[in-house]
């Protein structure tokens, strides 16, 4: 049976979205992921992401296959390209023909509570066409994270792991799914393809894990290159970003409100004092839509 999908992307980190509301499980298998995800041979994605039913009073739940066929728990550019996409469904929906008394007082909505394997994440639709995310509160210890650079009831900051031959000071932050980041003076120097699987491999890191390499340009703004957990390099990501101010916080180089630059554009990254939650605005934009054959 023909499936219909949208291709967003956010700040290049793009996705192939399926309108799974109907059902509680994708529609589509890891395995066919990978195909779809193909930039050869399929769509071209760096994952798939399905919009399922809510579960415990939220609007939707939101499950994402990456490009190697892994599952992460959550992915920040993706959530914003999630909301632009259900936006995107409802107001197709509302604009349809009805009858009057259906179509009777129907409004786009703004903000959706999102259930994740990060837990619930709200998403707001702002008014000058970014996706603010309430990205909830990081969590740092290593047990958390996980990883065995610490024992499990303590933090992991600015702590020496051996990795490619080399010493490097990593500070690890958990935004729901793994980050360990390290700070460097020039990213543009970072070998991220050999670098990168090494970190994510590392025996250190049980669950494997996303790698941030940051360059303090101010410290309101700082510069980053990534190695995303089974989908490699890619032009952005959202929790890697919050991930990183929270790191450059920790170890007195980046202010609570930092813009960071990726290859793909810039995302606004805020980690609130009192609450201890981490908000991040960025764009999401539709590129096309098709229809997937079996």
């Amino acid at each position: 049976m023909p499936i219909e999908f949208a291709k967003y992307h956010g700040l290049g980190n793009d996705f192939i979205l399926i309108d799974n509301r109907h059902s509680s499980e994708p529609v589509i298998t890891p395995e066919q992921a990978v195909d779809l995800c193909d930039r050869h041979f399929g769509i071209g994605a760096d994952g798939v992401i399905f919009a399922l039913p809510g579960q415990n009073d939220t609007d939707y739940t939101m499950r994402i296959f990456n490009s190697d066929g892994s599952e992460p728990e959550m992915c920040g550019n993706g959530i914003r390209c999630l909301a632009k996409f259900i936006a995107d469904l409802e107001a197709s929906e509302i604009h349809a023909p009805q009858p009057p008394q259906a179509s009777a007082g129907s409004e786009s909505k703004t903000e959706y509570r999102i259930h994740t394997g990060a837990g619930v994440i709200i998403t707001e639709l702002r008014s000058d066409g970014q996706v603010k995310v309430d990205m909830g509160v990081p969590r740092l210890l290593a047990a958390e994270i996980p990883t065995t650079l610490a024992a499990p009831d303590a933090k992991v900051i600015d702590v020496p792991i051996k990795v490619a031959g080399k010493s490097w000071s990593v500070t690890c932050v958990s935004m729901g799914n793994p980050h360990c980041i390290t700070f460097v003076e020039d990213v543009s120097a970072v070998a991220l393809e050999t670098v990168g699987p090494q970190f994510e491999h590392s025996p250190a890191f049980p669950q494997r894990t996303n790698t941030e390499f940051i360059q303090v340009i101010r410290s309101e703004y700082v510069k980053m290159r990534v190695w995303e957990r089974g989908a490699g390099v890619t032009l952005a990501c959202g929790t890697g970003a919050c991930a990183a101010v929270v790191a450059g916080v920790l170890v007195g180089k980046c202010d609570r409100a930092t813009a960071v630059e990726l290859p793909g554009g810039i995302l606004e990254i805020e980690w609130a004092e009192v609450s201890g939650r981490i908000y991040m605005t960025g764009p999401a934009q539709r590129v096309f839509t098709g229809c997937i054959s079996h």
